[in-house]
């Protein structure tokens, strides 16, 4: 077949080169995709993004290549007369090689093109290409993540959502994101994008629906003392997610701060939002609004801009729905109800939290840690045990080992003090960042701290020995460890945030 003189250059030689390798490393991956659904996720990574860029390259560089030499060759040969275009002559066999192959090119290049604009779209949106692509960076929140109950939620949902303004943001800020990755400029841990959520309500309301959450709901806790028996602590509470009846909605009760006859509103003076000394409460209905502040804030509300004065919504205690970091001491518990430590070994809940306790550098020293420590415990203090039980023991291990690595990443430098869930008050400020009875209004009003307008302990103790409450009444809360009458002065965060 015969083409153009102008194409027998090296730049479009190599460009034509370039084009058809690249061309058939796509087909050829295409095919390895289809014929192994669970190929590795940077085959998608490689197919419908790297390689279509040098497909575009290679393309490009023919006609550069062609303009170069018919440049070259008017400098060398002088033409009989100038001509302002070029002459296209299909009965010049060349010409015709020429056009038939660059308007079928074109036509396979704008099919291509779209097919694979199409699937690069959807291979950017999918959970591998955000979780795994960036391995080492994205393996704590690809870890909780499929560990939550939102596995099945795609990432993009959420962090994306629907319509295309919110895409193409997306996108311009993962160009960064690629930089930062590639030159190895970026934070540990990384820091949650609280200013560039999507609000609440064009996301997670768009499944859950805070107008029908009005029941309310029984939630059962088991916990374990540090004690030789690892004595259990079970704890059963009726959580006032919405009024005492449903006909009611959302009058009173937890979900009360998104009633749409309300408006909560609040500036936090850090930036991961724990601390709140300014709160605005707007009756939507009547317009009047009641400000509560704490004693030593110095926020000028009129100075304060837009952006500061945030609407509260569901992500503000619900903050973690999917990349939710346990302490040790849930996790821990978790794995013991769930059987996979043992609780008939003696002392395994303090033996694990003095391991548990320590800061490691690497996965691999928490592991060989973790491994030796627990072994040598039992060796000095239970050697029996260590003897006639060594499985028992061993499987305890393997199980610390596999909570550690789905809650700490030390790489990353990620643990639940660096993300904390805001959902409750046990383990971080959560609720008291704002029901503390230190924010006081005007009249004298304060935000009250008391516990029983979100919850109702109905039973609590040791199996087979548990307080009962009354039919419709509530219990006092009862410490599992006897520390008096503090917790009614301190904060749970007092002690709970420092233990671990």
């Amino acid at each position: 077949m015969k083409l153009p003189k102008s194409f027998y250059n090296w730049i479009s030689l190599g460009g034509a080169t370039l084009a058809i390798i690249s061309f058939f490393i796509i087909l050829f991956l295409l095919l390895i995709s289809m014929l192994y659904s669970g190929g590795s996720s940077y085959i998608g990574l490689f197919t419908f993004i790297i390689l279509p860029v040098f497909l575009v390259i290679g393309l490009i560089l023919i006609p550069i290549g062609m303009l170069r030499k018919t440049k070259n060759d008017k400098k060398t040969t002088a033409p009989p007369e100038q001509k302002k275009w070029p002459i296209i002559n299909l009965n010049d066999a060349r010409y015709r090689n020429a056009w038939l192959i660059f308007s079928i090119g074109t036509l396979l290049f704008l099919m291509l093109s779209a097919i694979g604009s199409y699937e690069a779209f959807h291979y950017t949106e999918s959970n591998r290409f955000c979780g795994s692509v960036c391995h080492s960076v994205m393996e704590p929140e690809y870890t909780a993540y499929q560990n939550s109950p939102h596995a099945r939620v795609a990432c993009v949902e959420c962090h994306v959502g629907p319509g295309a303004g919110w895409y193409v943001k997306s996108k311009l800020s993962g160009l960064y994101q690629v930089y930062a990755v590639t030159t190895g400029n970026y934070p540990k841990p990384i820091p949650t994008p609280i200013e560039n959520l999507r609000p609440a309500r064009e996301t997670c309301e768009e499944c859950h629906w805070p107008e029908k959450f009005y029941s309310r709901k029984l939630v059962s806790q088991k916990h374990y003392l540090a004690d030789t028996k690892n004595t259990e602590w079970d704890i059963n509470m009726e959580m006032k997610i919405g009024s005492k009846y449903e006909a009611l909605g959302l009058k009173e009760g937890i979900h009360w701060h998104i009633n749409p006859d309300v408006k909560i509103e609040y500036i936090a003076t850090d930036k991961k939002r724990e601390e709140i000394p300014w709160v605005r409460y707007t009756n939507r209905k009547t317009g009047k609004s009641v400000i509560y502040q704490s004693p030593d804030t110095t926020i000028n509300v009129d100075q304060a801009t837009e952006s500061e004065i945030r609407t509260m919504d569901c992500i503000d205690c619900h903050n973690r729905p999917s990349h939710d970091y346990k302490p040790p001491q849930d996790y821990i518990d978790n794995a013991i109800t769930a059987g996979k430590i043992p609780k008939g070994l003696p002392e395994i809940k303090v033996a694990t939290m003095d391991v548990l306790s320590q800061d490691f550098p690497t996965t691999d020293s928490a592991m060989e840690f973790i491994e030796s420590e627990i072994n040598n415990y039992y060796k000095l203090l239970y050697p029996e045990i260590y003897d006639t039980a060594k499985a028992t023991i061993d499987q305890a291990i393997e199980a610390i080992k596999a909570e550690f690595k789905k809650n700490v990443f030390p790489g990353m430098k990620v643990t639940w003090k660096e993300y904390p869930n805001q959902l409750g008050h046990l383990n971080s400020a959560g609720c008291v960042r704002c029901h503390d009875d230190q924010h006081v209004s005007k009249s004298g009003r304060t935000i009250s701290r008391d516990c029983n307008q979100c919850h109702s302990i109905v039973a609590q103790g040791t199996p087979g020995n548990m307080e009962q409450a009354p039919a419709l009444e509530s219990l006092e809360f009862k410490h599992p460890v006897d520390i008096g009458e503090a917790w009614k002065s301190m904060y749970c965060t007092d002690c709970h945030q420092q233990l671990y």
